[in-house]
């Protein structure tokens, strides 16, 4: 999936930069307010968009790309949230999007959520999967509207900020570019982390409780 929307960006640039825009915009937005397509790559494509914005040629505007991919992340937040609040009990028990909203990913979230609380809906930010998973939870799970818009805009800033400015910044240095793979390996890596310390404390608490 990076690799079909790396081509993509790769032939808009220059010209059609407003194409990039609307479609990283869009690939945002869906990832994080489409409970059910989880799997789009969002730091990946900070990242590289970032990268390409850092070359004059390609037309593109890092603060542009900065302000519009955070509103994209913000209200894909508060639609996803929306989606939670009034269908939190009947989509995932729908036979079809089971496939995509498993038992044990809704249960990894649930466990997320609940451990880290509000906090959850900024930090979930850079988790790949649980993002997308917490915005719909926190929706069922009654969760005020005022208190989930504040950790929603503090940490879709946040993200969008990372994965643009780190892109622009170090995306276009000769090594890195050599070991791009590599480089988001090591990202979704490090997005994955606050995921695995809740995991290790679950683990080690139920040791102990046994």
């Amino acid at each position: 999936m990076s690799e079909l929307i790396t081509n993509i960006l790769t032939t808009f640039t220059g010209g059609h930069s407003w194409i990039i825009y609307v479609l990283i915009f869009l690939v945002i937005f869906i990832e994080t307010g489409v409970v059910i397509l989880p799997f789009l790559p969002g730091d990946s494509v900070l990242f590289l968009v970032g990268g390409l914005a850092a070359v004059p040629a390609n037309n593109l505007n890092v603060f542009v790309l900065f302000f519009s991919l955070s509103i994209a992340a913000i209200i894909g937040d508060f639609l996803n949230f929306e989606i939670g609040k009034r269908f939190g009990d009947t989509i995932p028990k729908h036979p079809k999007l089971q496939k995509v909203l498993t038992p044990a990913r809704m249960e990894d979230a649930h466990n997320f959520f609940e451990k880290w609380g509000n906090f959850a809906i900024f930090i979930k930010r850079f988790a790949p999967f649980i993002r997308t998973f917490v915005p719909f939870i926190a929706g069922s799970s009654q969760m005020t509207f005022r208190k989930f818009a504040w950790f929603n805009v503090l940490g879709g800033v946040c993200w969008v900020a990372i994965g643009v400015f780190a892109g622009f910044f170090f995306g276009n240095i000769p090594a890195v570019q050599e070991h791009f793979e590599l480089i988001m390996i090591g990202i979704i890596i490090v997005s994955l982390l606050p995921v695995g310390i809740v995991a290790l404390k679950n683990k080690f608490n139920k040791k102990d409780a046994a």
